[in-house]
């Protein structure tokens, strides 16, 4: 029962920086759609699968990872977010804005949200003492759950503010997610 309700909040901590990334993008694009439940899959797929190819790894990496896992969010974030605020300044006709729909973004959000998951996943071992390939699926897939959940929960939520509110949507999206990365690289280092 502890293990059941300790996984559960875990996979509900993980999936914050999925339900913030994706509110972001709702107030973004300002539509529900495919790109919803498709963000929301390759989230809850990356975080899932994160935490499983931690666990397998733990026995090798343990300790290189936790050493710049942090900074990778980091950077991914604020590249991405970066990328929005200067697009969004240097718009011109005919200029591609940031998409957030668009697969090479999707992937690298749900790389750079899911990192905290991979370093989840090596604790699973010594932390919750899952030995078995059979014990690791179960929290990998509560996990993969909730961050599917929160992201569609974020991306409804998202849609709805963008709706209400007409201010620079992107260049307010791209702050939100440099403050993510900043989170977790803050998170870490004090950690």
């Amino acid at each position: 029962m502890l293990l059941s309700l300790e996984i559960w909040l875990i996979a509900v901590a993980l999936a914050m920086d999925c339900f913030s990334v994706s509110i972001t993008c709702g107030i973004i694009e300002r539509r529900m759609g495919w790109q919803a439940w498709l963000m929301a899959l390759l989230f809850g797929l990356f975080q899932g699968i994160m935490p499983l190819i931690g666990w397998l790894a733990a026995t090798v990496l343990v300790g290189n990872i936790e050493a710049y896992d942090h900074w990778v969010a980091f950077g991914l974030l604020a590249f991405l977010g970066g990328k929005m605020i200067w697009e969004a300044r240097h718009e011109k006709e005919g200029m591609k804005q940031f998409n957030p729909s668009s697969i090479g973004v999707l992937l690298t959000l749900s790389v750079a949200t899911s990192i905290d998951a991979l370093a989840v996943g090596f604790t699973f071992r010594p932390g919750l003492r899952i030995l078995t390939l059979g014990e690791a699926l179960v929290p990998c897939l509560i996990i993969g759950f909730a961050s599917w959940l929160l992201s569609l929960a974020g991306k409804f939520i998202g849609v709805r503010l963008g709706r209400l509110i007409k201010l620079p949507a992107e260049q307010i999206g791209g702050v939100i997610l440099i403050i993510i990365g900043i989170k977790i690289l803050y998170e870490h280092l004090l950690a």
